[in-house]
Order: C-alpha cells, then sequence, then structure tokens
C-alpha cells in the first residue's frame, strides 16, 4: 500500500498498539508508538500489564489475524520453543462435566502473553517507519483552538523528570490503545463533547496465579465457573517443565495469595484433577493475583460529534471478562477494520470507523455479556434472548460431555471463527435434544479423568480460551461462600 501520509501516533504498546502500528505502518510515512514502560527485550510482565503473569489466550480467529498480518508469526513462535496445538484436547469443564476430546483442526500457539507480545513488538519495530517512544508519560491530546480535530499529544520523557516542560508530537492521526484505563473520555469532555456511553456489568473475577515444576506429563485443564459455583482453575504446561496454574473467582470469592490459602481454593474445587496433578509437583513464585470488577463497553459509535483525527481501538473501546479469552482477538479484528479504513482516501472518519468498530464488538460483546449475566448476582437486563440461550447453552454443554462433534461445534463458536447461530444448526439441536435436553439438570459427579489419551495430547496448550455462554443457575445450585 502507498504511505501517503505524514505520521500516525499509537498510544500504548501492548498487543492492540502493536496491531494498529503495524496496519498504520502501511499507509504513513512514519509511525510514532508511546508507552511509559521500557518494551524492547521485555519478555516479562512490566508495570503497565500486570495482568500479563496471568493466564491468557489467542483465540482461534485472532491466531489467523497474527498470521496474516505477520506472515511466518507461527513457525517463529514455534522455532523458539513454543508449541502448537488442537483446541479441542484440552479438558474441559463446564457444570463439572468434562466435554469429550474432539480434533477441531483449530490450531494455536501455547506462547506466553509478554512472549508473543514480544514477539510482535519487534516484527513492528524492524519496519524502517516505525519508531518506538518507551518510557514517555502520554499527558494529552493537542487539539485545534476549537477542538474540531487532534492534531497531536503531548508526552513527557520520564527521565526528564515531572516538571520537565512537556513535549509535542505532531500528527495526522492518533490511535489511543491504551487499554481499560484509557483517558479519551475525560479528554472528550475537556474538549466539550460528551463521554460516550459505558455498558458495565459488574463480575467481580479475580484471578490467582503461581507457577510450578513438573514434568510435562499432564494435559491442559481448564475448570469453568459457573452460577452457583464462583470457583474454576487453568491448568496448563508452558514450558518443557513448567505449568501455569490460574485461579478464578467470580463476585469476590478470590483466591488467597499465600501458599495454605491457594492450596486450599486449589483443592476446594469440585473437579479435584488439578490438585492430583499438582501433588509433587514444586511451586517457582509465589502466587499474584489480578483484579476485573468489570467487563465494560464504551459506546463511541453513539456520540453525535467526535473530534477528528483520533481514533481508539482494544481495551479502550470494549474491555471483556478474561474468563473468555476474546480480549486479543478482538483488538485482532479491530486492526482489520482500521486497515480498511486506512485504505480510503483522505483521513479516516472517525464516525464511519466507530460505527465498523462496534459492529466488531458486537457479537464477542453479545456472547460474554450473556455468559456474565447467567449469574444471579450480575446486574443488567436479561431479555428473552439471554435467558433462553443461556438455557440453551447449558444443555449444549451437557450434550458435549457426551457427544465430540458438540464439543467441536462448541470451539469454533468460543474461537469466532463462527457465529452463535452454529449452534442452531439443525443437526446440532438433534445432539442437544439427545445429548442435553433428555439428560437431569443436576450436575452429575465427576469421574476420575481417562488417562489413556494423555500421551497422545500436545505438549503445550493456551493460556486461556474460554466459552463465551454460561447457563442459567439450577434452584438446587445455592450460591457459593
Amino acid at each position: 500500500m502507498t504511505q501517503s501520509r505524514d505520521r500516525a501516533i499509537v498510544l500504548g504498546g501492548s498487543i492492540a498498539g502493536t496491531l494498529a502500528a503495524r496496519v498504520l505502518a502501511d499507509s504513513y510515512r512514519e509511525v510514532l508508538v508511546v508507552d511509559r514502560d521500557r518494551l524492547h527485550g521485555v519478555r516479562e510482565p512490566r508495570r503497565g500489564a500486570p495482568h500479563n503473569v496471568h493466564a491468557h489466550g489467542l483465540l482461534a480467529r485472532g491466531q489467523e489475524i497474527m498470521e496474516e498480518l505477520f506472515p511466518g508469526i507461527t513457525e517463529e513462535l514455534v522455532g523458539t520453543g513454543v508449541p502448537t496445538y488442537d483446541l479441542g484436547e484440552i479438558h474441559w469443564y463446564f457444570h463439572n462435566r468434562r466435554v469429550q476430546l474432539a480434533h477441531t483442526g483449530l490450531l494455536a500457539v501455547a506462547a506466553r502473553r509478554p512472549v508473543l507480545e514480544a514477539h510482535l513488538r519487534d516484527r513492528v519495530a524492524a519496519l524502517p517507519n516505525v519508531v518506538y517512544l518507551e518510557q514517555h508519560d502520554i499527558l494529552q491530546p493537542q487539539a485545534t483552538e476549537d477542538g474540531s480535530r487532534i492534531t497531536g499529544v503531548q508526552v513527557r520523557r520520564q527521565a526528564d523528570g515531572p516538571d520537565a516542560a512537556p513535549q509535542t508530537l505532531e500528527a495526522d492521526l492518533v490511535v489511543d490503545a491504551t487499554g481499560r484505563g484509557s483517558r479519551t473520555p475525560a479528554w472528550l469532555e475537556q474538549l466539550g463533547y460528551q463521554r460516550p456511553e459505558e455498558e458495565r456489568i459488574r463480575i467481580g473475577l479475580g484471578y490467582t496465579t503461581r507457577h510450578y515444576r513438573m514434568p510435562r506429563s499432564s494435559p491442559a485443564i481448564h475448570v469453568i465457573p459457573f452460577a452457583g459455583h464462583h470457583r474454576g482453575a487453568f491448568f496448563a504446561p508452558v514450558g518443557p517443565d513448567t505449568y501455569i496454574v490460574s485461579l478464578t473467582g467470580m463476585f469476590g470469592d478470590h483466591s488467597p495469595t499465600d501458599h495454605e490459602g491457594f492450596e486450599a481454593f486449589l483443592r476446594s474445587l469440585d473437579v479435584p484433577d488439578i490438585a492430583e496433578a499438582l501433588r509433587n509437583a514444586e511451586p517457582i513464585d509465589q502466587p499474584a493475583r489480578f483484579a476485573f470488577p468489570a467487563s465494560v463497553r464504551r459506546r463511541f459509535e453513539r456520540l453525535a460529534a467526535f473530534p477528528d483525527g483520533l481514533l481508539v481501538m482494544g481495551d479502550a473501546v470494549a474491555s471483556f471478562s478474561p474468563v473468555y479469552g476474546q480480549g486479543m482477538s478482538v483488538a485482532a479484528l479491530q486492526a482489520l477494520t482500521l486497515r480498511a479504513h486506512l485504505a480510503r482516501p483522505g483521513r479516516p472518519s472517525s464516525a464511519a470507523y466507530f460505527k465498523d468498530i462496534a459492529a466488531v464488538v458486537d457479537l464477542p460483546w453479545e456472547m460474554s455479556a450473556g455468559g456474565d449475566l447467567a449469574y444471579p448476582e450480575a446486574e443488567g437486563p436479561r431479555p428473552p434472548k439471554v435467558r433462553f440461550f443461556n438455557a440453551y447453552m447449558a444443555r449444549l454443554q451437557r450434550a458435549a460431555s457426551k457427544d465430540p462433534k458438540v464439543t467441536e461445534v462448541l470451539m469454533r463458536v468460543a474461537g469466532l471463527l463462527d457465529p452463535p447461530q452454529a449452534l442452531l444448526m439443525p443437526g446440532i439441536l438433534l445432539r442437544v435434544l439427545i445429548g442435553g435436553f433428555l439428560r437431569p439438570a443436576v450436575p452429575q459427579p465427576v469421574a476420575p479423568p481417562s488417562t489413556d489419551r494423555a500421551a497422545d495430547l500436545p505438549a503445550d496448550v493456551p493460556a486461556a480460551v474460554s466459552t463465551p455462554i454460561r447457563p442459567e443457575p439450577t434452584p438446587a445450585a445455592p450460591p457459593q461462600t
């Protein structure tokens, strides 16, 4: 693509910012990426992304887009020792029932989040027209006198100290990819615009994560919390002799961060498989917790006016519950939307851009918000569509515990490859009728996991890929305290 524009600035150098810089580099002579942290060579969690220590997942559609924007990235990661795997071969537990293993053909890469970021960032930094401004504080946007257009951004280099004069970086386009803590709503208000409406679903989620040293002998296990049972866990190998354990708790039911409390929380799960696999494992770090109080969506597309020259993407638009593993993949989808708008003549129209971004976010948000609202503690409207789909998903997940074909379709929808309507196709409806609706609604005791296929499972697994819908509660399952 012809580089016909002068300069674009990306605020934030995480996944969304890196993807934005990648597509902007095709259209601008210079792209500046501004971040408050040191980025180059960083392959561990950093101050600006403390959640990177916890389990993460790149859904199947996200992996496809990464490969499209960074050809050969999968092979590059594998060459450094990162394995690939099939999503259907994780031991998934819904309502404490393990779904049938299935070969789905959905390729994912088991890179820890900081490692994936580093590889993508190295690719972008190698582009001749991309410059990273690390350890720079972002102060505020620069606008025309009437506030109708953003003309750049004011930053300050941290090494110069808090009293140093700010530096103004001029730009034809500024893209805010600073995440959940984005200050764009406040900036809009300062410039005389309205703040975007926010949809917020409080879930009181907490992740507590620890790494263990043990031989690579156990498959990945993902225990999904559900209404009445707020506790879950993700367990997976992330290295030759290292496993990650992320314990999840909803609505304030969080795992402690001391050794005894973490172990007790782990043993409290109705599925004992992870605790049994870790019986002789050696913990190699202290438990670390990350809190996620609410899923939030900002409705920029509903604003009557918005300054020209500023766009927003990533978690700054929609911050999904980490349980569903959608964040990185939705950011990748938004990067494709940005690329499409850059292909049009002139500066991208904010109104048209946000309309298209809303269409990208609608489906995953509907899936995750519907799942959040399956919990009676979550506040929010529950239209008939949400109530029906949550009830149907309870039966479908039950059917998947008997039918690998249902598992395969479930993984494709969870991976954002197929729309939820795929779960309602006649063939799947029949399988759900046979395997789900005709079985009792009360969860059955969990049988010990079969070990005959353990040797055939892939060596490594994703950090967090989850299905997006949770069933509504059953009267027989009182809330856990």
